[in-house]
């Protein structure tokens, strides 16, 4: 599972070979979520605010986020993505 993005206590992951669509994985504390990278949808549970801090994250990073999505699906490692500051 790689992590492409770290900041505030939060972490960022991206699976090899996982379901559509597109999305990732977000981890605070004991706190789990997965976002569609298009929609925004969240599953999970996370606090507001951080979820507020990922989902801006992923709108400033939708290219990258997308690209390494496709990058995992054809088994490429994916490139870090900057951290929300």
């Amino acid at each position: 599972m790689p992590e492409i993005c770290r900041f505030w206590g939060i972490v960022i992951y991206m699976y090899m070979d996982d379901h559509a669509p597109p999305h990732f994985h977000a981890e605070y504390g004991d706190y789990k979520v997965l976002v569609e990278i298009k929609t925004r949808i969240s599953d999970g549970r996370f606090p507001p605010r951080t979820l507020r801090a990922v989902i801006e994250w992923a709108e400033l990073h939708e290219a990258e986020l997308l690209k390494n999505w496709d990058m995992l699906q054809a088994g490429a490692t994916p490139m870090k993505i900057e951290p929300l500051e």
